[in-house]
């Protein structure tokens, strides 16, 4: 397996088949979809088909998703890159580690390490970037942590039940 795709705690890989049960019950987990903008649930016919897309190239399907792995093999989150724009060799980053007891043990960071080195060493990246509400400490924290600065604001941008948030645009720009 390529250096690129492991690091510390963690290994990502390619999307199976045999992972449409997982995604269902990831995807339709309601305490997420604040998070992910999701809004409509989806059906095991949808995610078989996304399946199916997950196979075509980066650069034909301008986006990727990597299920993160621990050094046990468990699929522990996912990570995705989206809105992937190779003319100007950027991409949009999205982590989530579904089970709440796997969360604060280093594998979303280990993730992003692993993300940040594919992009740049395989996909020649410059930059990634992520969209993060403004009271989503964590994510702020990780996205931090991973190397990633704040970049700008947009003032009253998610609509909630409560109102209006803003949301932070953290970016990194890829070294090697």
């Amino acid at each position: 397996m390529s250096d690129e795709l492991t690091y510390g705690k963690i290994i990502l890989r390619a999307l199976e088949p045999e992972d449409i049960e997982l995604l269902y019950s990831w995807e339709n987990n309601l305490e997420i979809w604040t998070v992910s903008n999701t809004k409509t649930p989806f059906s095991k016919y949808i995610l078989a088909q996304y399946l199916k897309e997950s196979a075509k190239d980066i650069y034909e399907v301008k986006q990727l998703r990597l299920i993160i792995q621990n050094k046990d093999l468990q699929a522990v989150g996912a990570v995705d890159l989206f809105d992937f724009e190779p003319y100007h060799l950027r991409a949009g980053v999205g982590i989530m580690i579904h089970n709440i007891n796997e969360r604060k043990k280093g594998y979303a960071t280990d993730a992003l390490m692993a993300l940040s080195n594919y992009a740049l060493n395989i996909l020649g990246l410059k930059q990634l970037y992520a969209h993060i509400a403004a009271d989503n400490l964590p994510s702020i924290q990780l996205f931090e942590k991973a190397g990633f600065k704040k970049a700008g604001i947009k003032k009253d941008w998610l609509k909630t039940m409560n109102g209006w948030k803003d949301e932070l645009i953290c970016q990194k720009i890829l070294t090697s």
